[in-house]
C-alpha cells in the first residue's frame, strides 16, 4: 500500500508578514466585509470612517472645528484642522500596527479605535494613499501604493496652511473589485457625525452639515418632530458622558439609535438596556404608579449616546457594548433627567400618560387574542409549521452572530434552499403564497393570521426584540412580479409592526442570478442583462443561456453558492422613519387617483 504523501513542514515554511501585508492577506479581520459599495457596511465605507473617526477624535479633544471630505470618481480626501500627526513619526503612524497616541489618555480620552489599526488599514488596502501633516509652519508628506512607501518629503510650509492632517486615497481594485461609492450612504454617515458632535462642521463635496442640538436633531430628522408625528415634544438631555432624546409616536414597537464614542451600536448593549431601565424608573417615579415596562416602551423612539474611556464590545464589528460597570450611574442619570424633564413639561407628561394608559388597554385586548392564537397553534403542531430551523441562534454568542433566516415563497424554492443551506446557522421559513396586506391594521390582526403569526413566533419577536433568534432576516422571493409583490407585502408587515428591525439593519433582500451562461469549459451566473451579455461575449456565441424565472428553477447543487460566503444581500433601510407611513400609504393603502396615475406613467412594456 502506497503511503500518503504529506507536505513538508519545517523552518522554511515559517513566514513573517509585515503589518500591512497581514492586513491585505486577512482583510476581514480589520474591516469586516469587502463588497463593492452596494451595502453601507462594505469595506470602502469603513476606510472612510476610519479617517473621519481620527479627525473627530481631534475635535473631541478640542482641536479643530471643521472636517472637509470629498468623494469623487472613487478617490476620497479627508482634511482636518487638529494638531497634526507629529512630523517625525508620520510614516510609522500610517504604516506600523500598534503605533499611535490612542493609548495615551492625556492625548485621546474618548475614542472608538484604540488599537492603532485604522489608518494603517486604509493605507494597506488602497492602490494610492497620500498623507500630509502640517504643524506650526512645517509639513511632512508620505505617498504609498498598496502599503509600500513610494516617496516622502518634509520642509517648511510655504502656503502657511493651518495645522492638521490631509489624507487622499483610492481603495484598491484588487481587493474591492469594481467598487462605487453610494453617496446616500456617505451622506448618512456624515449626518451621524454631525448629530453626535454638536458644533462640528462637516463639509461633504461642498455641502455643509452641522448640528446645534445633537441627538435632538437626529430624532427630529427621523420622526419629523411635529405634532402630527410625535405625541409630545421631543425630550432631550445632555450630560458629561451621556446624551439622549426620546418621544412617543403612534407606531407599533420601539425604535432606538444607540452610540458609543460615535460608533453606532446596532445591537445595543449595556448602555441601551441601562437607558431603558432609567426611562422606566423615571416615568414610574414621576407618575407614582407601577406602570409596566411594555406599556411605557410601546411606541418609543429614542436616541442615546455615551462616551467611555475603555469601551468593551462583544463582537469585532463593535455592534454591541459589553461594559457592565456603567449600568448603575447610567440608570441613575437617565432616571433623574427624565423626572426633571416631566416636571418641567407638564402638558407633555399628560400626553405621555395617556399613551401609557392606551397601551395598557391595547395590551389587555391583545392578551385575549394571543391566548386564542396559542391554543389554536397547539392543536396544529408542537413545532412551528413551515420552519426549518438551524442549530445556533442569536443568543449563542459568536456562532449566533452568523445566523440567518430566509423567508421564502412556496415549497419549490424552499426545497432548493433546504438541500444547500448550512444547517448550523441558516434557517428557512416558507410562505404558502402571498401573505395578507397588513397596512393600517391593528396588531391583533397578526394573531388572526396563522402564517404571519407563525413567522413572528419563528423570529422570536412576539413580546420584544430581545427575543430575536437570528442575526439577519432575509427575504428570498422570485425575481418576477409575484415575487416583488410578496416582497412588498412582507416589508409592509415589518414596517407596520416591527420597524425597529428595519431601523436596526436586520432585514435584507437576497439577490440570486437571473441568468446562467454555460460554455464548454466554464459556467457563469449573471445578475443583470449587462453581465449576461458580457458573459456571452467571453464564452462565445455557442454558449447556452438559461433564464431563471424562480428560485425553484435553480438546482440545490447550484443554489449553495448563492447563499454561501459570497451571498449577495441588499440591506433594507429607510432614509427617515417619518417617511415610512407616507410610503406605505401610497403603495399599500387604498387605491387612489395618485397611485393609478403613477402606475400608468411607469408601466413597462415587457414585450
Amino acid at each position: 500500500m502506497k503511503e500518503k504523501k504529506t507536505n513538508v513542514y519545517d523552518e522554511s515554511k515559517i513566514q513573517t508578514l509585515s503589518s500591512l501585508e497581514h492586513i491585505r492577506l486577512r482583510t476581514g479581520m480589520y474591516i469586516g466585509r469587502l463588497g463593492d459599495g452596494s451595502n453601507p457596511d462594505d469595506g470602502i465605507y469603513i476606510l472612510l470612517k476610519e479617517l473621519i473617526d481620527n479627525a473627530v477624535d481631534e475635535y473631541i479633544m478640542g482641536n479643530g472645528k471643521s472636517i472637509e471630505v470629498t468623494v469623487k470618481d472613487g478617490v476620497v480626501t479627508v482634511r482636518d484642522y487638529g494638531r497634526g500627526i507629529p512630523l517625525g513619526k508620520l510614516v510609522e503612524c500610517v504604516s506600523v500596527i500598534n503605533t499611535g497616541a490612542k493609548y495615551n489618555d492625556d492625548v485621546f480620552q474618548f475614542s472608538v479605535g484604540l488599537n492603532g489599526v485604522g489608518t494603517k488599514a486604509v493605507n494597506a488596502l488602497s492602490s494610492y494613499f497620500k498623507v500630509v501633516s502640517i504643524r506650526d509652519g512645517k509639513f511632512a508628506e508620505a505617498v504609498f501604493e498598496r502599503g509600500n512607501l513610494i516617496k516622502e518629503r518634509n520642509g517648511k510650509d510655504k502656503d502657511n496652511q493651518k495645522n492638521g492632517v490631509f489624507v487622499e486615497f483610492r481603495p484598491d481594485e484588487k481587493i474591492f473589485g469594481d467598487f462605487q461609492f453610494n453617496m446616500e450612504f456617505v451622506e448618512k454617515r456624515i449626518k451621524s457625525y454631525a448629530w453626535l458632535n454638536t458644533g462640528l462642521l462637516l463639509i461633504l463635496n461642498g455641502k455643509k452639515y452641522v448640528s446645534a442640538h445633537g441627538l435632538f436633531d437626529l430624532l427630529s430628522e427621523e420622526t419629523g418632530g411635529s405634532e402630527a408625528s410625535c405625541l409630545y415634544p421631543i425630550a432631550y438631555h445632555k450630560g458629561e458622558r451621556i446624551e439622549f432624546a426620546f418621544t412617543h409616536t403612534n407606531n407599533y414597537g420601539e425604535v432606538y439609535f444607540s452610540f458609543v464614542n460615535g460608533q453606532y451600536t446596532s445591537d445595543g448593549g449595556t448602555h441601551l438596556s441601562a437607558f431603558k431601565e432609567g426611562l422606566l424608573k423615571g416615568i414610574q417615579t414621576y407618575f407614582k404608579k407601577d406602570y409596566k415596562s411594555e406599556d411605557i416602551r410601546e411606541g418609543t423612539t429614542a436616541a442615546v449616546s455615551v462616551k467611555l474611556k475603555n469601551p468593551v464590545f462583544e463582537s469585532q464589528t463593535k455592534n454591541k457594548l459589553g461594559n457592565s460597570d456603567i449600568r448603575s450611574w447610567l440608570v441613575q442619570e437617565v432616571k433623574a433627567a427624565v423626572e426633571d424633564w416631566l416636571h418641567r413639561n407638564v402638558e407633555a407628561a399628560k400626553k405621555l400618560e395617556a399613551k401609557i394608559i392606551a397601551n395598557e388597554s391595547l395590551r389587555t385586548e391583545l392578551n385575549s387574542v394571543k391566548k386564542e392564537a396559542r391554543e389554536a397553534a397547539k392543536k396544529i403542531a408542537i413545532k412551528i409549521p413551515k420552519l426549518k430551523d438551524c442549530k445556533y441562534h442569536l443568543e449563542d454568542g459568536k456562532n449566533g452572530w452568523e445566523t440567518t433566516i430566509f423567508i421564502t415563497e412556496g415549497d419549490s424554492a424552499t426545497g432548493s434552499m433546504v438541500s444547500s443551506r448550512n444547517v448550523m446557522t441558516q434557517a428557512i421559513f416558507s410562505l404558502r403564497g402571498k401573505p395578507e396586506n397588513m397596512y393600517s391594521k391593528k396588531r391583533a390582526a397578526i394573531y388572526k393570521n396563522d402564517e404571519l403569526y407563525n413567522m413572528m413566533m419563528a423570529l422570536g419577536i412576539e413580546n420584544t426584540m430581545d427575543g430575536l433568534r437570528y442575526a439577519r432576516i432575509v427575504i428570498a422571493t422570485d425575481a418576477d412580479f409575484d415575487g416583488f409583490h410578496i416582497r412588498n407585502l412582507l416589508l409592509t408587515f415589518f414596517l407596520s409592526y416591527f420597524e425597529e428591525l428595519v431601523a436596526g439593519g436586520k432585514i435584507y433582500i437576497l439577490e440570486t442570478p437571473l441568468f446562467r451562461v454555460r460554455g464548454k469549459k466554464e459556467t457563469r451566473y449573471c445578475y443583470t442583462e449587462k453581465e449576461r451579455d458580457e458573459a456571452v461575449k467571453i464564452l462565445g456565441s455557442g454558449c447556452e443561456v438559461t433564464r431563471f424565472k424562480g428560485l425553484g428553477e435553480i438546482s440545490p447543487k447550484e443554489f449553495g453558492q448563492f447563499i454561501g460566503q459570497d451571498m449577495r444581500l441588499v440591506p433594507v433601510d429607510v432614509d427617515a422613519l417619518k417617511k415610512v407611513n407616507q410610503i406605505l400609504s401610497f403603495y399599500m393603502g387604498k387605491n387612489t387617483p395618485e397611485r393609478r396615475e403613477y402606475i400608468m406613467k411607469n408601466l413597462i412594456n415587457t414585450d
